[in-house]
């Protein structure tokens, strides 16, 4: 148990739900229609926050996914080939072929990633795919009593939403066993003692079938109905469905005057957003995929990135600088107290922080091509910490993975072999500030004594500092910015350092 000055939102939604009742099931889900994205993260992250912390109490909790694979296929997605795919609109995602010819269905083509990256992610659930609780009857039940008061569903409908209903409206929505689709069918009629629906299609198709063959509960219905079926006591979901009149608001009617239950605990998130480009979205391709992310970063850096913030508050993913920060402030370099309890439960077994900033370890595998040896080698010469070589391999595939997809021009790192150009840009004062450096420049300077003494320099050769940083920056990578610069420094040979400062300063190499 955690202190009241370290309580997290997850702690506070723990001991809220438990005023109810000692046995919990945490549910969540998803449809598999496209690629998994950042976005996804925050629905089952905030699930598994709560989850971690009823645990810590003791709690006996179950936690569920529900993959939404009996949802149809609602329009040809700008991913998908339209000549295959056209004739899919309409049917269920897990009747419909795998676009890469490698998997049962569409539904398991974007959920096997998914699930993998979850694993990844030290997240333990159980997978339910809502074609196998329709199939195996295990929502037949919850269909006959929906069939039966489709009218008190239609009336809590209107008066939740405004809306006028369809007076042939049904909750329940066929499957037509002619041409596959869902989204063409009207019920007909119903038998409960026989557990069976009829329906008519507009492809001209007329059949009565057993309700767990026959179709699905339209969403919401479907949602309340997966509640009592499933036992459900807590769920998150997005900010859409939390509006009034929303999902939740109807569902929770008629879970309790239909379905005879209680709607689990609510906890609405915000969407996350791409820098730059708006709310994460598969079918307009806007997105960072969940797999691309764990490639990236380790898997405590995710985690931690849903668990500090509360589920309401926007967050916008920026996967340049700002996420080599974000793996920096988990490894407590740059982390704060109010903090530590999302770290507390974002961390996983057996992943050591690195021990210094990541950052620096970024600019590292760019001056050395990511070579492990040499790396620890400039480790060593800069006095800090040398992480045990399992660590340090695992992170050095991370910055070539982050280097290869996010790293913005401004951070790229290619040291110049000869003296660049650009150096015929710099002033006297800069030359002169350069001259100093390679003079009073020692062998035993950390990081941190080069880069006070640049700002010392600075100051004694009247430049603003930024002047200076721009002129090393043009003397060894040819562009006036770069990394912090007296870790650079301290990073390459210091005899090469000292003759490059040197060469800048006494202006050779200009006409090259």
């Amino acid at each position: 148990m955690t202190s009241a000055a370290a309580r997290h939102w997850a702690d506070e939604i723990a001991d809220a739900v438990l005023q109810r009742q000692a046995h919990h099931v945490i549910s969540t889900g998803i449809t598999p229609s496209g690629e998994f994205h950042v976005g996804h993260l925050r629905e089952v992250l905030t699930a598994e926050a709560v989850y971690r912390a009823l645990k810590e109490r003791g709690v006996s909790c179950r936690f569920h996914y529900v993959a939404d694979s009996m949802d149809p296929l609602r329009h040809v997605y700008p991913f998908l080939d339209p000549a295959r795919y056209r004739e899919a609109v309409g049917k269920p995602l897990c009747d419909i072929p795998c676009p890469c010819d490698g998997h049962p269905s569409y539904a398991e083509h974007y959920l096997e990633p998914f699930l993998q990256a979850v694993q990844k992610l030290g997240i333990t659930l159980e997978v339910l795919r809502a074609d196998a609780l329709y199939r195996q009857g295990k929502l037949d039940a919850q269909i006959l009593t929906a069939l039966q008061h489709t009218q008190t569903i239609k009336r809590i409908l209107h008066e939740e939403t405004g809306r006028e209903v369809a007076e042939d409206w049904s909750p329940f929505t066929p499957l037509c066993a002619a041409c596959g689709r869902l989204t063409t069918t009207r019920v007909t009629g119903f038998d409960v003692a026989a557990k069976t629906v009829s329906y008519a299609c507009r492809c001209g198709h007329r059949d009565t079938a057993p309700v767990s063959q026959a179709g699905k509960l339209t969403w919401r219905v479907d949602w309340p109905a997966r509640w009592q079926a499933l036992g459900v006591t807590i769920e998150p979901f997005g900010k859409d469905h939390a509006s009034r009149g929303g999902s939740y608001d109807t569902g929770q009617r008629i879970v309790r005057e239909v379905f005879g239950g209680e709607p689990p605990y609510p906890i609405p998130y915000e969407w996350i957003a791409l820098a730059g480009q708006g709310d994460m979205s598969s079918s307009k391709g806007n997105l960072i995929s969940i797999f691309n992310l764990t490639q990236t970063v380790p898997p405590e850096v995710v985690r931690y990135m849903i668990f500090r913030v509360r589920p309401m508050r926007h967050l916008v993913f920026d996967p340049g600088l700002p996420l080599l920060n974000l793996v920096d402030e988990y490894d407590n370099l740059q982390g704060s107290q109010r903090n530590a309890r999302a770290a507390e439960l974002a961390r996983l077994d057996g992943t050591p922080p690195l021990g210094f900033p990541f950052k620096h370890l970024v600019t590292l595998v760019q001056l050395t091509g990511g070579d492990a040896d040499k790396i620890t080698a400039i480790l060593k010469r800069q006095r800090l910490p040398v992480p045990p070589r399992q660590v340090l391999e695992s992170r050095i595939a991370y910055a070539r993975h982050w280097l290869a997809h996010f790293c913005p021009p401004q951070l790229r790192v290619e040291l110049q072999d000869t003296l660049p150009p650009a150096v015929a840009q710099l002033s006297p004062s800069q030359r002169q500030a350069l001259g100093e450096l390679a003079q009073r420049l020692q062998p035993e300077m950390d990081g941190d004594a080069i880069h006070a003494l640049v700002y010392t320099l600075a100051q004694a050769c009247g430049l603003p500092a930024k002047e200076l940083f721009a002129a090393i920056y043009l003397a060894f990578l040819g562009q006036p910015q770069g990394p912090r610069a007296g870790w650079f420094l301290s990073s390459l040979d210091f005899d090469f350092v000292r003759r490059r400062l040197q060469e800048a300063a006494q202006g050779q190499g200009e006409a090259a």
